[in-house]
């Protein structure tokens, strides 16, 4: 894979990614006065979220965004926001704007229309957009078997954000949808283990994007997504 850059250890990966992600923001912020980041959640990117916190970048002109967020309260262990707020909005990078996907609304699907009303807030197309892996192959909350996975990877739907429900993990989720995933200027893949190095070669292997669904990503040449793992 021609975009695939291996590191020898995870600490060395997120300390590389957290520097090309803190240029591009820089440069984004230098060409519209002001650039966008959305991040993923999970274990994977704690510490580039910590070694982020305290980089010199214009964090003022930053907007932290989300890929996804599992439908439950900000304050829960599994929620994606407190990830963000525990791990990145802190040090240098407490003055950032941080847009979350999680509103009041029961339900993930009857969040959509607020949750989209709130995406019109962050500055689109995403200068940077962080994705992560499942061992299912799903990335953001694009989770094979999920009902609406058509919808939510058309590339027409004119949709920000959808509620997806996964048939193998708890919570409803909120994702970003596909076309906006794609469109952001600069896309990355954080993945680290070997076993995840295994789901990736499976994932570029033939096969439907619906069985795996980081193919849509991966097999799009619109955006080529530059993918970091380590060991």
């Amino acid at each position: 894979m021609k975009n695939l850059r291996d590191f020898p250890d995870r600490h060395f990966l997120a300390k590389e990614l957290a520097n090309k992600v803190a240029s591009l923001l820089a440069k984004g912020i230098k060409q519209n006065g002001i650039a966008s980041l959305a991040v993923s959640g999970g274990s994977t990117p704690v510490e580039l979220f910590e070694r982020l916190s305290g980089m010199d970048i214009p964090w003022k002109n930053v907007v932290i965004s989300q890929v996804d967020e599992r439908w439950v309260s900000p304050d829960d262990k599994d929620s994606n926001e407190r990830l963000v707020r525990t791990h990145l909005l802190k040090h240098k990078a407490v003055v950032a704007q941080f847009s979350g996907m999680k509103n009041d609304a029961a339900t993930a699907g009857q969040g959509e229309i607020k949750c989209e009303e709130q995406l019109k807030k962050v500055p689109l197309p995403f200068d940077v957009l962080i994705l992560g892996m499942g061992d299912d192959g799903h990335t953001a909350s694009l989770f094979p078997g999920a009902k609406k996975l058509f919808a939510a990877t058309d590339m027409n739907s004119g949709r920000t954000c959808m509620a997806l429900a996964p048939v193998t993990a708890p919570h409803e989720r909120m994702s970003l949808t596909l076309p906006v995933i794609l469109s952001a200027n600069n896309i990355f893949l954080h993945i680290v283990g070997r076993a995840k190095r295994e789901v990736l070669e499976r994932a570029m292997a033939d096969g439907p994007a619906e069985k795996m669904p980081i193919r849509f990503v991966l097999r799009q040449e619109k955006n080529p997504v530059s993918v970091y793992w380590a060991p």
